[in-house]
């Protein structure tokens, strides 16, 4: 079983493509150089623009699978929304990674929870 990382970071500021991509981009690198499966909320956006929903809607939505993950690694940049779903992973006692350096340090520790 691969380890479930939720990536949280900026999605409308400065520029809501560029975010996407750093996302996306990210989440395969995290496959590919550390073998984890990856949560890239950012691809909400494509949903949101077939069927928009407000803000909390997107959040709650985050927030549940949160949830369901393993860890959260915290992209660089400004971000509301990511802070708060920092804030949630705490509560949840879920492990909040700030560089591939530590999600590397964790993995060398890790062991599946159940959910």
């Amino acid at each position: 079983m691969k380890p479930l990382i939720y990536l949280a970071g900026p999605y409308t500021a400065p520029d809501v493509a560029v975010n996407v991509k750093k996302a996306v981009l990210l989440g395969q690198r995290l496959y590919d150089d550390f073998g984890v499966l990856t949560i890239v909320p950012h691809f909400f956006h494509f949903e949101h623009m077939l069927s928009p929903k407000d803000y909390e809607y997107w959040m709650a939505r985050d927030l549940d699978l949160i949830e369901r993950c393993d860890a959260l690694l915290r992209m660089p940049g400004h971000s509301p929304g990511a802070d708060r779903e920092v804030e949630h992973a705490r509560q949840l006692d879920i492990p909040v990674l700030w560089t591939t350096s530590e999600l590397t340090e964790w993995l060398t520790d890790w062991e599946p929870r159940c959910v």
